[in-house]
Order: C-alpha cells, then sequence, then structure tokens
C-alpha cells in the first residue's frame, strides 16, 4: 500500500498522516506527501514530492505506484488559484489514477460549501441526495465542481472513488476563535463588523460570544466536525467495498445550536452572550449513511467541541497560523 496524500501539510492532513503512522493496520503501508508551498520532514515511510499539482508532469511522479489517493489539497477564496488547484489539479489526479496499474481507490475530502452551507434554506436534513447549490464566492463553486468531476469519473471508467463530505474542520483552539470579537477571529461571520467597533472592543476584552440567530429570529443551527472524528472517517472507508462511488457527510451527529452553546459557556465559563440577527438558515447535515455503510460514528458533540477548545494551551512552538483567506 502507498498512500499518496494531497494538502498533507493542513490541519487534516497532518493528523492523517501520523494516524496512519501510529496504526499497526497500516505497518506495511508507505506515505507520499505532495507538497507545494509548504512541505513536511521525510522519513522511512513518508516521502515528499514537492511541486504543483496542477503541473501534470509533478502529479504523473507523485502517482508513480500509488495504490490509494486522498486528496484534501483546496484552495479558499483565491480566484486567480482556485481552478489551478481545485478543478485541474483534480482532473491530473483523476486522469493519472485511472489510468494506472496499481491504483486501487481514490478519496476526495469535500465540503458543505457544495450544497450551500447555512446560506439557502432547506426543507429537510441534508443528506447525500441535497442538490449543489454553490454560496457566492469561488470556493464554494470549486467544492460542487470536485464532487461532480469525482462522480463523473466514476460512471466513465468506473474509479473506485468516494467522497467524503466534510463541513468546517475544527482542531486544537479553532472552535473558540471562530466565536472571537477581535482580530484572531478564525473564518467568518466577522463579528466585529456587525456591532458598533467599541462594542466589539469590549466583547473582545472580556471574552462574549455571539449567540447567531438565523432568518427566522431562532438561534441559528450550523455545522460542524471535529479533524479527528474526520481522520476517522477516512480511514473507515480505506479499502472499504462499501464505500465505492458514494457521497458521505461526516459531521458532528447535531449541529451546534448557538443558543445552545451560549448557555453552555455562560454555565461552564461564565461567559456573556450577545444576540447577533442574521439572514442566514439553519440546516442539519445527516451523517447516517456513513454511520451505516462504514460503520463510523463521530466523538465530538457540542460540549467536547467547546471543552476541547477552551482548554488547549498553546506552546511557543505551536503558533496559531491561518494560511488562506475567507
Amino acid at each position: 500500500m502507498l498512500i499518496l496524500i494531497t494538502g498533507a501539510t493542513g490541519k487534516v492532513g497532518r493528523s492523517l498522516v501520523s494516524r496512519l503512522l501510529s496504526d499497526s493496520s497500516f505497518d506495511r503501508a508507505r506515505l507520499r506527501a505532495l507538497c507545494h508551498n509548504r512541505s513536511m520532514p521525510e522519513s522511512d515511510r513518508l516521502e515528499v514530492v514537492k511541486g504543483s499539482i496542477a503541473d501534470r508532469s509533478v502529479v504523473t511522479r507523485a502517482l508513480q505506484d500509488v495504490t490509494h489517493v486522498i486528496h484534501l489539497a483546496t484552495c479558499k477564496e483565491i480566484p486567480e488559484d482556485v481552478m489551478d488547484v481545485t478543478v485541474k489539479g483534480l482532473f491530473w489526479l483523476l486522469e493519472e489514477f485511472r489510468m494506472s496499474k496499481a491504483a486501487r481507490q481514490f478519496i476526495l475530502i469535500g465540503g458543505d460549501a457544495g450544497v450551500g452551507h447555512f446560506f439557502y434554506r432547506h426543507d429537510g436534513p441534508l443528506t447525500e441526495h441535497a442538490p449543489h447549490m454553490a454560496y457566492p464566492g469561488c470556493y464554494a463553486l470549486s467544492k460542487v465542481l470536485e464532487e461532480v468531476m469525482l462522480q463523473q469519473f466514476g460512471i466513465q471508467y468506473d474509479l473506485n472513488g468516494c467522497c467524503l463530505r466534510a463541513p468546517w474542520i475544527m482542531e486544537k483552539d479553532d472552535f473558540r476563535h471562530t466565536l472571537s470579537f477581535g482580530d484572531d477571529l478564525f473564518g467568518g461571520p466577522d463579528w466585529k463588523k456587525m456591532v458598533p467597533a467599541e462594542d466589539a472592543r469590549r466583547y473582545a476584552a472580556k471574552g462574549t460570544v455571539p449567540l447567531l440567530k438565523d432568518a427566522d429570529g431562532r438561534p441559528l443551527r450550523r455545522n460542524f466536525v471535529h479533524v479527528n472524528d474526520l481522520v476517522e472517517a477516512i480511514v473507515a472507508a480505506i479499502d472499504n467495498p462499501r464505500a465505492k462511488r458514494q457521497l458521505f457527510n461526516i459531521s458532528m451527529d447535531r449541529p451546534v445550536d448557538y443558543g445552545e452553546l451560549a448557555d453552555y459557556l455562560a454555565r461552564t465559563r461564565g461567559l456573556d452572550s450577545i444576540e447577533i440577527s442574521s439572514s442566514f438558515h439553519s440546516n442539519w447535515m445527516d451523517n447516517s449513511k456513513a454511520k451505516y455503510l462504514l460503520d463510523w460514528e463521530p466523538e465530538y458533540d457540542l460540549e467536547m467541541l467547546v471543552d476541547s477548545a477552551w482548554e488547549y494551551e498553546r506552546g511557543s512552538e505551536d503558533p496559531r497560523v491561518v494560511y488562506y483567506p475567507g
């Protein structure tokens, strides 16, 4: 088994590499990381190929003798790069994979941006049958195109691929920073722009959290997944015959309810909250298909997500760095 991992230096990639190298079930597996802007140390079981995923010669070299591809590399709201990375890059990966005699399985990590995240109203839980509905911006469009391309390669060539569709992926203290009214905010919405500047400074200093309301005036429900749970889903999908040409939602059992979140932080951390109105829509990713076919289930719930983020302490060797805008 030779597993090519794209995006191996990201939060999912680093966790996946560590998980595979420490699992006795993969003792005989070798890993290959395709790296572009960042790299990682090589070892007796991990090698690195450097170059752009948009360069077919690089992809050809990276796919040599590869049995499994786990495609994590992505691009956020960077119009100059997004099509090269998420369309051209994926196309070359799939082309080389389908022609390889060694190839056995292709796993794509997708995103709930492809079904609109919280931008559109849905009549029920978001299952794998939900239509593609990209929200404004190039990132969401790229998530749609990735899923469609993998699906069509499956139809065209009976390619053994599967897509694990994840919502916002959390690790370490990420979740705490998603709720910040300060400049250390991770992701969006940008809370400090939704209240007067003086209020934002006061909320940031006190650790006040937003209680986001949806378009109907109720506490918003928004999907998340912890990186550990996503990595376990990837491991569950590797060489699983029930994963062939399947799409799976990989998320927490329940979306984060901002009302429940505010109550829990008030009760356990003594933090105040402030209501924030929005035009966003609550949604609920249904992960039952992954539970049924992959025998997987998430460990993290709201309380564990909060506690792990607030209790995480960063060392000097672990600075908080956000590599992509949006």
